[in-house]
């Protein structure tokens, strides 16, 4: 499980860092990979597959789902980090999520996102909000 928020820079060669605790969940391999609300998708070997296969079925559903299976797969790299624990972004996926220089690494349960640190910002204020506005239906994911 991920979980935590990390505050790091890309290098000039378009690699980050990632937090020691995420790492060893990672030795089998990792891919890396869009996401909904435009940030990246990091996962291991194992949900990766369980994300691949539900798309694969969502797909069935028509042309937008088929697109969007199309974008996700196109995108998707593996991602293993290395001996310093860096994985290497790729500039086509650092566009999609607007990453430049800072950018925040975020623990999503099944997932690590890695997302420009304005826009986490923006993002994370707007859902600490809805936490606390106490919206009908947020009761029910059990917090």
């Amino acid at each position: 499980m991920f979980l935590g928020t990390y505050e790091h820079s890309l290098d000039p060669k378009g690699r980050v860092i990632l937090p020691a605790k995420f790492r060893e969940q990672l030795e089998a391999g990792a891919f890396l990979a869009k996401s909904l609300d435009g940030c990246l998708a990091l996962y291991d070997a194992e949900e990766f597959q369980k994300v691949a296969l539900n798309m694969q079925e969502q797909a069935r559903r028509g042309a937008v789902e088929r697109n969007a299976v199309r974008s996700f797969a196109a995108g998707a790299t593996e991602a293993t980090p290395d001996r310093q624990g860096r994985i290497s972004i790729p500039a086509h996926l650092r566009s999609f999520a607007g990453l430049e220089r800072e950018v925040v690494v975020t623990g999503a349960l099944s997932r690590i996102e890695i997302w420009d640190a304005a826009r986490w910002r923006d993002l994370d204020a707007e859902a600490e909000r809805s936490l606390t506005a106490a919206r009908p239906g947020l009761d029910d994911i059990g917090i």
